[in-house]
């Protein structure tokens, strides 16, 4: 068994290099799809004995994607196509990209006229999830995924090993919420940058290997004392919480991440996939099930009433909003979560989340600022 660093420094070493990951997993013989952002049904993937490998850009700068996208694309939909166009994903054998917004849908096709190497596999989520016909709905679109798998990488997807899968996936979200829970008995040890790289370095791995790491992990937590962090607690949303050097600053002026509703982390363990007559339906289930997500419609915005629980349950003085930048959705509800929390009387600070390089002083000056007053 690896000692609790070294397990903590190899997620943060494939959370910062993904392209090593995937060229591991390709040397081994495996075949790798990519999943854009955000509830593509990984487990079919996993079902076929193939890697799920999270797309979610990076920090880079946008050359030949302004082809295709706008600069007032999604950042994350703009490092997709430009890291697809310059070669960067060789290697994988299709993507699935959910058309989730107006970016989502144009991405679809650009990926095709542009990225002719990597065949795209775009579907949608009904947003009406009230009726049980978007269950319906959802089941044909992912039927049509399952199909589009198997043609495009030679494989067999069974409703056995598809209920394997699920399972592998359940215990892995169960994993990964017992390990938000010991981490804040550590927040010495768990600073916000180790946290983030817990959580992101799931979506560039095997989860039945991920979660055995993470055991590992928390086993090695229980063992040590528990701290008395004398420091801020805040809260997180967004779409991601990134790059590094901006969880840093909340490192700097110590103030711990002790809950999370972001994409990229916490937000996608909140939902297990219940038991249906096919794994399938299960599948389509789950997204009738989600609440409080800003890409996911509910006739009755949820999202502050579930970061005021946060807040409460972890004893955080405050929440940050990590705004991605062009985001509709994400915009769209701030607009309304911000006087509703400060209303509860808890302090919001927004900060622009991009993937473009940038300097991050201004935001630096804003989190001092915010941690002196929660």
């Amino acid at each position: 068994m690896a000692s609790l660093q070294e397990n903590l420094e190899l997620l943060k070493n494939i959370a910062t290099n993904p392209n090593k990951q995937l060229d591991h997993y390709i040397e081994a013989g495996k075949k790798v799809v990519g999943c854009f952002p955000v509830y593509t049904p990984e487990v079919m993937v996993h079902a076929a004995g193939m890697i799920p490998m999270g797309l979610w850009g990076a920090q880079t700068e946008i050359a030949k994607a302004r082809n295709y996208l706008p600069p007032f694309a999604c950042p994350i939909m703009q490092s997709c196509m430009e890291l697809g166009l310059n070669g960067t994903y060789a290697g994988i054998s299709c993507v699935m990209i959910p058309a989730m917004c107006d970016t989502f849908r144009c991405i679809t096709q650009d990926w095709k006229t542009g990225v002719t190497s990597i065949p795209c596999i775009p579907f949608t989520f009904p947003q009406n999830r009230v009726m049980e016909e978007s269950v319906t709905y959802l089941i044909d679109e992912y039927t049509y995924v399952k199909n589009s798998i198997e043609k495009y990488c030679d494989v067999t997807i069974t409703e056995e090993t598809m209920q394997a899968s699920i399972a592998v996936y359940n215990h892995h979200m169960s994993v990964m919420n017992a390990f938000c829970a010991i981490a804040n008995e550590h927040l010495d040890m768990i600073d916000a940058v180790t946290r983030h790289a817990v959580m992101k370095s799931a979506t560039f791995m095997d989860k039945a290997e991920h979660a055995a790491i993470v055991e590992e992990i928390i086993a090695a937590l229980k063992a040590e004392p528990v701290c008395e962090w004398k420091g801020k607690k805040v809260v997180l949303t967004g779409i991601t919480a990134e790059p590094d050097a901006l969880l840093q600053v909340l490192v700097d002026n110590k103030v711990a991440v002790v809950a999370d509703d972001v994409a990229q982390e916490s937000r996608q363990y909140s939902t297990p996939i219940p038991t249906c007559t096919s794994a399938i339906e299960a599948l389509a289930r789950q997204w009738q099930n989600r609440k409080g997500d800003p890409l996911a419609h509910d006739e009755k915005l949820g999202r502050s009433e579930l970061l005021l629980d946060l807040a409460k349950k972890n004893n955080a003085t405050g929440v940050i909003l990590c705004l991605m930048k062009f985001c509709d959705p994400e915009e769209y509800e701030e607009t309304m979560i911000k006087p509703e929390l400060k209303a509860a009387g808890i302090p919001v600070l927004t900060i622009d989340i991009d993937q473009q390089p940038t300097s991050y002083d201004q935001a630096r000056t804003r989190i001092q600022t915010f941690a002196d007053i929660i």
